[in-house]
């Protein structure tokens, strides 16, 4: 019985994607095959200038390959369109998924350059594809004959969806609207990533620096070493403490601080993000993107672009989808209700002479967990390590999939912050990398990768 083993990490398949074979290539480990164990990327020789160019070159690696596909002589076939189709772009897709794994788990500066500089061309690029005249006629052509050629579930099913994307991406519209359509989503892939980058520049920014001890009153013993830790990476003075709204750091403070203006104070900060008329405000950026998507819509042939975003969903329209939030809502309203009077009555047994308020939830509603049932989430996180996280994983897999798991034997670098905003610095040893190999047969029996 064959084996299928695959590296777990990112996206495995276009990971090991063909490598590009011109001159170009040759500086660049992106356009390389990677001489690592399962082929996984090596980190240690990617810097982020290699980026860029790779992307243009994946860009090109596909025009050449639809415009193969699009200049044949052969008339159309699922297999000489539809399926090659599909292949193409698998270099694009290499280093599409490295560059994205990267910038959304351990971005920086550059790194947010490089998807700014790119985010405009690679929309132009899909368009190009999509709203090519030639290409979807070869595909409409196919499409049309889909009852007689006798395809499998999945070949009818790659057929069809095919065609939709296509149709639902401007492929019937005339000459003027695809120009304008192309000019929307060039407009909405920057206004789209600005918006993630500045959310992210002001939660990373926000910091609440604490001196005096009175004010961790309630927290943990592991919330306040992590403060403090955070506090000497932030470069703040020795004996203090740093809280900031990504959740870690957010959440446990909002549990246990028994100082409710400090409380109130990281709740706005992260409630706020945004919303502060400053560089990083982004209500011009939710006006427009929202204009756009009308629009949008509107040149596509839907009312809203809900509508346009429903027509490829399981609830289908917009009306549908109110009637299930409808079913969650007042139940989840009446229930919220009731636990805001018995938070509001802890409050008043206690003496607060005040009403309950958003960053009072979390916090009382740890008291009425205590209280009611004894529960102390505290004495979970033990069981919560990373380590013990990941073997429960990999225990789960096993148990339910037939798959055994090891660790590689000759781990490639990983990827680490640098000054030199390189995509990586070596580290040690012990790189939690796995490579899973698959079997119908027990894990057991699961010869290893």
């Amino acid at each position: 019985m064959k084996m299928l083993t695959l590296a777990a990490l990112l996206t495995f398949g276009a990971l090991h994607a063909a490598a590009d074979s011109t001159p170009a290539a040759e500086g660049n480990p992106l356009l390389r095959p990677w001489a690592t164990a399962y082929g996984l990327p090596d980190f240690s020789t990617v810097d982020v200038t290699h980026y860029e160019p790779a992307f243009r070159a994946g860009i090109a690696a596909q025009e050449r390959e639809i415009a193969n596909i699009r200049e044949q002589d052969a008339a159309p076939t699922f297999e000489n369109t539809v399926v090659a189709l599909e292949a193409s772009g698998a270099l694009l897709r290499r280093v599409s998924n490295l560059f994205y794994a990267l910038n959304g788990t351990m971005t920086d500066e550059d790194m947010q350059a490089v998807a700014r500089t790119m985010a405009p061309l690679l929309s132009t690029h899909r368009d190009n594809i999509k709203l090519d005249a030639e290409l979807f006629a070869r595909i409409d052509a196919v499409y049309r004959e889909r009852e007689s050629l006798d395809l499998d579930p999945e070949s009818r099913r790659l057929l069809t969806e095919t065609h939709k994307d296509f149709v639902r991406s401007g492929a019937l519209l005339d000459a003027a609207a695809k120009e304008r359509l192309t000019e929307i989503n060039q407009r909405l892939s920057v206004l789209t990533l600005q918006f993630g980058q500045n959310v992210l520049k002001e939660t990373n920014r926000f910091e609440m620096v604490l001196t005096d001890p009175a004010d961790l009153a309630g927290l943990p013993d592991g919330v306040v070493q992590a403060a403090a830790e955070a506090a000497t990476e932030r470069g703040a003075a020795e004996g203090s403490w740093a809280f900031t709204i990504h959740k870690p750091s957010l959440i446990p403070f909002l549990q246990f601080s028994e100082k409710r203006e400090l409380r109130q104070r990281m709740f706005e900060a992260y409630a706020m993000v945004g919303n502060h008329g400053d560089e990083l405000d982004n209500n011009g950026i939710c006006t427009e993107v929202a204009a756009l998507r009308v629009e949008r819509a509107g040149l596509l042939g839907y009312p809203t672009h809900a509508h346009y975003v429903l027509d490829d969903a399981m609830a289908g329209t917009p009306e549908r989808v109110y009637d299930l939030l409808r079913k969650v809502w007042d139940p989840a309203l009446e229930r919220a209700q009731g636990e805001a009077a018995e938070l509001q009555a802890m409050i008043d047994a206690e003496g607060g002479d005040f009403r309950l308020a958003a960053w009072d939830w979390w916090y009382y509603a740890e008291k009425v967990k205590k209280q009611k049932y004894d529960l102390d989430e505290e004495m979970l996180r033990p069981y919560f390590q990373l380590e013990n996280v990941r073997a429960g994983m990999f225990d789960v897999a096993t148990a339910c999939s037939a798959c055994s798991s090891r660790n590689c034997p000759t781990p490639p670098a990983t990827a680490t912050r640098s000054a030199s905003s390189r995509c990586g610095t070596p580290t040690a040893p012990n790189w939690p990398c796995s490579a899973w190999t698959i079997s119908p047969a027990a894990a057991s029996a699961a010869a290893p990768g």
